[in-house]
C-alpha cells in the first residue's frame, strides 16, 4: 500500500463502538423491565427467568449442560434452582442413564409462568424485527454469535433447533 496504512472502518472506531455498547446495554434493559415486573411480583428475579426460559427451551436438560450454558457457578444455580424448584416451577429427577446426571423441566406452573414472559417479549422482538428487516436481523444475529465465545457456540446453536 505504499507506505500509507489502512483506515479501520467507521464501525470499528471507539465511538461506534461504544454507541453499540450503549444500545445494547439500554435495549436489554428496557426488553426485560415488563418481565422484572412480572417476576419481582413473584418474589423472583432475572436469574430466575433465565433459567426458566432455558429449561423451557431444552426440557430435561441436565443441570450440568444448564451451568454450562448459563455460563454461572453452581452455587448461583444451586440458590435459583432451589427457589423455582420450591415454588413448584421447575422438576428435578435423576437421569436413568447416568445416574450422576440430574435433569431438569418445567412444570405445567413453571410453562404457564414462562409462557406468560415470553409472549410479551416475543412481540415486542417481533416488531423490532419488522421494523429492521430481515438483512439487519441476520447482522445482528451474527453480532451476538460472534460475542459468544467460540468453544461454546455449539451448545447455544442447539437451542435453535
Amino acid at each position: 500500500m505504499d507506505g500509507l496504512v489502512e483506515r479501520p472502518a467507521l464501525f470499528l472506531h471507539d465511538a461506534a463502538i461504544r454507541r453499540g455498547m450503549e444500545l445494547m446495554m439500554i435495549a436489554h434493559a428496557r426488553f426485560v423491565r415488563a418481565a422484572d415486573c412480572k417476576l419481582a411480583e413473584r418474589g423472583l428475579g432475572r436469574a430466575h427467568h433465565r433459567m426458566l426460559y432455558f429449561v423451557g427451551r431444552r426440557p430435561e436438560i441436565s443441570v450440568r449442560d444448564l451451568l454450562a450454558l448459563l455460563g454461572i457457578t453452581k452455587q448461583s444455580l444451586s440458590r435459583v434452582m432451589r427457589d423455582l424448584l420450591d415454588r413448584g416451577l421447575v422438576d428435578l429427577r435423576q437421569d436413568e442413564q447416568d445416574r450422576r446426571s440430574r435433569l431438569l423441566w418445567l412444570t405445567p406452573a413453571g410453562e404457564a409462568l414462562e409462557a406468560e414472559l415470553y409472549a410479551e417479549q416475543r412481540d415486542r422482538m417481533a416488531e423490532a424485527y419488522a421494523a429492521a428487516g430481515r438483512e439487519a436481523v441476520t447482522g445482528y444475529w451474527t453480532v451476538l454469535e460472534a460475542l459468544i465465545p467460540e468453544a461454546e457456540r455449539a451448545e447455544v446453536a442447539a437451542l435453535g433447533q
